[in-house]
């Protein structure tokens, strides 16, 4: 068996793994490990899942880090598992408690406040972020006693479901736009309530349209032979079945890959998926007829 000190020779490969990030673990962390199993050469992760939390966390490797900006920009769904009555210095269960409160929230208390969170809302980033002022994180200010000010951020609350709700334990489904700090969401909601609340835990469930029910653990995808741990990826368009598609022949997909726009008969699309012999190629706009490449995944069409 290779071991993790021995080199492992690596190679061009293309797709993304559905992984579910352990607790304790960063984003990069897991990123490495992964591209370390697949003896990938490039690889990417889309979008960071902070060590205490855990959860979907998509993985692209080689031509799909193309794309991975795209996942980026996705809506995502949380479990946030709130702590009702107790704030703390960072907001989760790591902070020392700060403020507790003797009220009962009750479940007809609760229901009646979260409509006032949902849709476009207002939040102040919290200052145990990884958000920068002069080149450095947030957290390190915060960790130095050291309070910075910041300006409010317009987000998206999609949807918000309550799954379970035993005070002062509540899990929360939350589905948001990017950007959105579940943290700052719970601790909101604890002040309206009068009350506070802290996150105890916080679970990825859902990337846009990926979601957490078919990703795989790192234990699990270590166990899996070299042939096995390729066989399991996604193809390349798996971050992106809802956006349309157009098939080039071959002379227009050669020119495609070029950069070159091309004319043909297609409604006016933001964002289209462009294929060759059901491979894709890239990623382009449509206007008045015109076909525009954003995004060119290859040089040349891979010909026999």
């Amino acid at each position: 068996m290779t071991t993790s000190k021995e080199k492992k020779q690596r190679r061009a490969i293309d797709g993304v793994l559905l992984l579910h990030k352990p607790l304790g673990c960063s984003s990069t962390q897991a990123l490495g490990r992964a591209k370390w199993l697949l003896g990938a050469v490039k690889g990417g992760h889309t979008g960071t899942l902070d060590p205490l939390a855990d959860g979907l966390l998509p993985l692209c490797f080689g031509h799909a880090t193309k794309l991975a900006h795209d996942l980026l920009d996705a809506d995502k769904t949380y479990n946030a598992f709130i702590v009702l009555g107790e704030t703390t210095t960072t907001g989760d269960a790591e902070g020392e408690v700060v403020f507790s409160s003797d009220t009962i929230v009750t479940r007809e208390d609760w229901d009646a406040i979260l409509p006032q969170f949902m849709g476009e809302i207002a939040q102040v980033p919290p200052m145990y972020s990884a958000l920068k002022k002069d080149g450095k994180p947030l957290y390190e200010y915060a960790r130095a006693g050291i309070e910075i000010e910041r300006a409010a951020r317009q987000v998206q609350i999609l949807n918000m479901t309550t799954v379970t709700f035993e005070y002062p334990f509540v899990t929360l489904s939350v589905t948001c736009s990017k950007g959105t700090y579940i943290r700052t969401l719970a601790e909101d909601i604890g002040t309206a309530l009068g009350v506070g609340a802290h996150l105890r835990g916080l679970t990825r469930t859902a990337v846009g349209d990926l979601q957490l029910k078919d990703a795989m653990t790192l234990d699990a995808f270590e166990a899996l032979s070299d042939i096995e741990r390729e066989q399991v990826l996604l193809p390349l368009d798996a971050l992106m079945q809802n956006t349309p598609s157009v098939n080039l022949d071959e002379s227009a997909a050669a020119r495609f890959v070029q950069g070159q726009r091309l004319k043909m008969m297609h409604a006016d699309a933001e964002l289209v998926r462009v294929y060759w012999q059901e491979i894709l190629i890239g990623l382009a706009s449509v206007t008045r007829d015109t076909l525009s490449p954003s995004k060119v995944l290859m040089t040349a069409l891979p010909l026999n």
